[in-house]
Parts: structure tokens; C-alpha cells; sequence
């Protein structure tokens, strides 16, 4: 009946404890954070998104269920309700990243993760922390960012787009990160709400000022083409009086016809022109005779 062969049962044998629930391995769970879309749960494929949270996506496949009304999203990209909720990522890939590396259990250590940081040379496996940055979609190492932080402040150190303390989200980040990111997210949708508000405003007032240019420039047309009218009157009258003499024969040209005009008394001539008439004083005045009967045998 048992126990008869010498045999010693053990206590594991005897009583029986209530098991302990299996624990998840944390770096397969990181790594296939890192590695696996949020939505579909399959490998990560470029191009690849964040959303407001810092989880991460494959573009093509979130919008795809975007797309499909009819399915709802899950509880954790809910947030997700259109593209303007997402952002492109602009990564830096490994060249020490192999496609059909080995696997297996027994080689953690010398995985390579397929991104990492352009500035310091960290790989992006969730070993160290990551940011994002919502402005430009830059991503870096928090460390670099720290360093860097100082030299460059409010500027992205890949780009140098301006970003504020709100575009700054972390990846893949705990639960404290979590509730920080929600907050962030609602100062941004504030702070596009304000923006809003001031493009309304500018261009109402553009739309006022335009218009009361143009009232001014309808008011101002009348009256210039009024004055116009009234400066030119007086230059046809004045063009028409100064064409007609008041005395007709008083103009010098019509003096000329009369029998008793003389070339010595026209204003108009020279001294040599009028030396070739007799009427010059030259002529009068001469002791010889005249040309046609001078004769110099005899004169």
C-alpha cells in the first residue's frame, strides 16, 4: 500500500500549495514593444507612427481600421480618432542590424535592436529610454536630449525645428509617463484652439481694412475725375484764345501784303538782309552812284 519499500515521501508530496501565477518575461515583453505594432500586434513596418501616448504603429495598418467604421479601435488607441492624431517618425536604422539574425533564447545579449539614437549610437530596444519630438518627429535617446538641451534650447538637435516642453513624448513610457502624455496631448489641442482663434481674427481684420480701402479709393475716384474735368476746361479755352489774335491786323505776317511795307522797318529781319535793299541806310548814304551805273572809267 506505499511506504512499505523503504521509501521517504517528501513534503511536496504530501501537502499541496496553491501555485503561483506564471510571471511575464520583462525583456521579451519590452523588446516585442519595441518591435510589434500597438493595433495589430504584428511586426513593426515602415513607414511607422506614434501617437499622442508614444505608442507605436505601423501607418498603413492604423489606417486601415481608420477606414473601417465598422470595427471599433481598442481600449488602448481609442485616442486614435483620425490622422491628425498620429505622427510620422523619422528614425536612424542600425548597421549592425540584421534581418535573419539568430533568435534564439540563449543569444538575448547580442540581439540588435533594427533603430537607433543618430546622436549618441544607443539602440532603440527599450533598454533605454526614447523621445520623440511632435513637432518634426525626430527621435532620440532622453539621454542626448539632456546634453544637448542646454546648447540648443527649444530647438530640435537633428533639424533644428522649434519645439516646446509639450512635443516632447516619451516612448513606450510607464504609467506615470502615460498620464503625463494625456496632459500633453490637452495642451496641444489648447494650444491649436488659441491659434485658431487668432488666424479668425487677422483675417477679420485684413477683411475690414481692404475694405475700407476700398470705400476710400471709391469715395477719392469722383472727385479726381471732377477735378480733372475742371483743369482741363480752362487749357481748351485757353489753347483757343491764345490761336486767334484779338487784332488780326496786327499780325505781322499780313503786314507784309500791304503796298507800304518796307524791309528796313520788319523787326523780324537782320542788318544783311536789309543791306541788300536801297531802303537800308547804307545806300542812302553812299557818295557813288549807283551799282547799275557806276562806272569806274568815269567815277
Amino acid at each position: 500500500m506505499g511506504c512499505d519499500g523503504g521509501t521517504i515521501p517528501k513534503r511536496d508530496e504530501l501537502v499541496r500549495v496553491k501555485q503561483k501565477p506564471e510571471q511575464k518575461d520583462k525583456d521579451s515583453e519590452r523588446e516585442f514593444r519595441w518591435l510589434h505594432c500597438a493595433l495589430t500586434q504584428q511586426r513593426l513596418e515602415e513607414p511607422i507612427a506614434m501617437c499622442g501616448l508614444g505608442r507605436l504603429y505601423t501607418k498603413q495598418s492604423l489606417i486601415e481600421r481608420l477606414l473601417e467604421r465598422e470595427k471599433k479601435m481598442p481600449e488602448a488607441s481609442a485616442h486614435v480618432k483620425s490622422l491628425k492624431d498620429i505622427k510620422n517618425l523619422k528614425l536612424t536604422p542600425n548597421p549592425a542590424y540584421e534581418v535573419n539574425e539568430d533568435k534564439t533564447e540563449g543569444l538575448l545579449d547580442t540581439r540588435h535592436a533594427p533603430y537607433i539614437c543618430k546622436l549618441i549610437g544607443l539602440e532603440m530596444s527599450g533598454k533605454f529610454r526614447f523621445v520623440a519630438l511632435w513637432s518634426c518627429g525626430c527621435v532620440m535617446s532622453e539621454r542626448a536630449l539632456k546634453q544637448i538641451k542646454g546648447k540648443t534650447a527649444s530647438t530640435c538637435p537633428l533639424c533644428l525645428v522649434p519645439y516646446c516642453v509639450e512635443d516632447v513624448i516619451v516612448l513606450n513610457g510607464n504609467e506615470e509617463d502615460v498620464e503625463l502624455m494625456k496632459v500633453k496631448i490637452e495642451m496641444r489641442a489648447a494650444k491649436r484652439k488659441e491659434s485658431k482663434k487668432k488666424d479668425k481674427k487677422s483675417a477679420k481684420s485684413k477683411e475690414e481694412k481692404t475694405e475700407t480701402v476700398t470705400e476710400e479709393s471709391n469715395v477719392k475716384e469722383p472727385k479726381e475725375k471732377e477735378a480733372s474735368i475742371k483743369t482741363e476746361k480752362p487749357s481748351t479755352s485757353s489753347k483757343i484764345k491764345r490761336s486767334i489774335p484779338i487784332n488780326p491786323m496786327q499780325d505781322p505776317e499780313l503786314k507784309r501784303l500791304k503796298t507800304d511795307f518796307s524791309v528796313a522797318k520788319d523787326p523780324k529781319a537782320t542788318d544783311v538782309y536789309k543791306s541788300l535793299f536801297t531802303s537800308h541806310k547804307t545806300e542812302k548814304e553812299q557818295e557813288r552812284a549807283h551799282w547799275v551805273t557806276y562806272n569806274p572809267f568815269y567815277n
